[in-house]
């Protein structure tokens, strides 16, 4: 059983959605003897829809085994959103309340307008990704969900009156309007900050869009450390330089970093597991006429199915040689850019503006210098979704050359032999800028502080930018920036804590050392953001 010293006698609100609101419902079970818990979850489905293996070790765990938790979700606004749009088909009317809203964007709008917040949800952007079983949302629909979120989260804060929200993710509507009000009310709302280094995560007070300011002046005091302040943290840098493989270890296992393609056998295997899966939700549990009431609010099972084999199938192909990607051409002059998975709240909320992925390309292209080339790479787990029409579009513009993505098997390659990098805010520039590397960021991302990444704010900037590509001696400015996160951040194992839980909610596992050590560094990260909050505050 978890103890805090920080937390108690609090109202603590937990913000849930899915995979990652497991390793929660282990911290509001321990908080909560001293604490008064609740959860709000946050997605349409697994608020609505009844028990089947969706949602049996989400929300209904929280439902059935930890009654000491005030529950709250969205199924009543999902009921009100189908019956008004429903009701606006029929007779012409809008249920949407404009001078509502038109307040809300007053009050609510300190870090994003109401059209940008809708930018953090897939269910919402249809028009900017290829996840085709969500469909295209109309203004009423859009903005009538934002009334109806708003409404909800007012209600739920002036209700419960939670003293410190936490959270473990930022993306999804809820979150968007979450972190507004949460502002806007003086309540912290702590969620993390994937700094990039290891498995540190750094507290956000502001949903991980920009850069925090208490991180950007614990920076600034890192700079002022010496070289042999920073000893450690220059010989992590120095080792990595050394490496052959740079690929941060969080990843390992995932498709971040597969460079072969499956088997035939494995991805029968994987669609007859996703066939079993929406069977179950579908027609075992009953959710299938839930699912026709709204094509925004629910994914729909035949679309999706049809993308996720389009998607494999596409993916074997372009895992070998294929007319699409090409080789890197020995001794050329490059400008890197790997892309991002779209949608990924990484783009979609950190950098709202620049999604378009393929206006990017156009825009860097026109940008370089005569006689380079721009080395376009699909993102792993992008590979197999995106139209391919996409690498066709990319590949017509003439100093654009679309690579092969596994003729490496590691980042590094890519980055020693570029002359710099251009990416929207991936990782690609946190590692350049460990190897010396400048790049090129389009949204503001705690590692854009590392001297060499430039945080670009307008295409016109480019081709100063990257005339000015090449390596720099940053040294001390990264050590600077690990010091700040090992400052303020935990090494917090969040995929591992996920899979931990849901083994031992599924029956397969107990409770173990391990997963209460990975658990208690979870706890360390919230209690050390919740006092920078407040330490924060005091200091302005």
């Amino acid at each position: 059983m978890l103890k805090s010293s920080i937390f108690k006698n609090k109202r603590i609100l937990f913000v849930c959605r899915e995979t990652y609101s497991k390793p929660l419902w282990f911290l509001a079970r321990d908080l909560g003897e001293e604490n008064e818990v609740a959860a709000f979850y946050i997605m349409s489905s697994e608020s609505k829809f009844n028990k089947c293996y969706y949602n049996e070790h989400t929300i209904f765990e929280f439902r059935e085994n930890l009654p000491n938790c005030k529950l709250y979700d969205v199924s009543d606004i999902c009921d009100k959103f189908t019956t008004g749009m429903k009701r606006y088909k029929e007779t012409g009317k809008s249920p949407v309340d404009m001078d509502f809203l038109e307040k809300v964007e007053e009050n609510y709008s300190h870090f994003k307008t109401l059209n940008l917040q809708l930018m953090s949800s897939q269910e919402n952007t249809r028009h900017y990704h290829y996840r085709d079983y969500w469909q295209v949302t109309t203004d009423e629909e859009n903005y009538y969900w934002l009334e109806l979120n708003y409404k909800k989260i007012f209600a739920i804060l002036r209700e419960f009156k939670p003293d410190v929200i936490l959270d473990l993710d930022n993306a999804e509507l809820q979150r968007t309007i979450l972190c507004e009000v949460a502002y806007k009310k003086k309540i912290p709302y702590i969620t993390i900050e994937y700094s990039k280094f290891g498995y540190y995560k750094t507290p956000s007070f502001q949903n991980s869009y920009g850069i925090d300011p208490y991180f950007k002046e614990l920076f600034e005091e890192k700079c002022e450390l010496s070289d042999s302040e920073m000893q450690d943290s220059i010989a992590y840098i120095k080792d990595f330089r050394e490496k052959s493989n740079i690929m941060n270890p969080e990843f390992a296992g995932s498709v971040t970093m597969q460079y072969e393609r499956d088997s035939w056998i494995w991805i029968m295997r994987v669609m007859h597991g996703k066939w079993n899966y929406f069977w179950d939700q579908d027609f075992r549990a009953g959710n299938l006429s839930e699912k026709k009431k709204s094509n925004m609010l629910y994914a729909r099972t035949w679309p999706y199915l049809k993308h996720y084999w389009d998607a494999m199938t596409r993916k074997r192909k372009f895992l070998v040689h294929n007319d699409y990607f090409e080789d890197p051409v020995e001794g050329e002059t490059y400008v890197y850019m790997p892309l991002h998975l779209i949608p990924e709240s990484s783009v979609f909320v950190k950098a709202s503006f620049y999604v378009d992925e393929l206006n990017l390309i156009e825009q860097v292209s026109k940008s370089l210098p005569v006689g380079w080339k721009l080395y376009v790479k699909e993102h792993q787990a992008m590979l197999g979704e995106r139209d391919p029409e996409f690498y066709r579009k990319a590949a017509e513009i003439a100093n654009v050359r679309v690579v092969q993505i596994n003729y490496y098997k590691d980042p590094k390659p890519w980055l020693l032999k570029a002359k710099g990098v251009v990416t929207i805010t991936g990782t690609a520039a946190y590692e350049a800028a460990l190897l010396g590397k400048r790049s090129i960021v389009f949204g503001d991302v705690p590692f854009s502080l590392i001297k060499g990444i430039r945080r670009v704010h307008s295409f016109e900037e480019l081709p100063q930018a990257i005339r000015e590509f090449g390596e720099v001696d940053n040294l001390h400015s990264a050590a600077a920036y690990l010091e700040a996160v090992k400052d303020a951040g935990t090494e917090v194992r969040i995929f591992e804590l996920m899979d931990g839980a849901e083994e031992i909610f599924s029956g397969r596992k107990e409770e173990d050392e391990e997963f209460d050590s990975m658990l208690q560094e979870l706890l360390t990260f919230y209690e050390k953001g919740y006092k920078r909050y407040y330490e924060t505050k005091r200091d302005n």
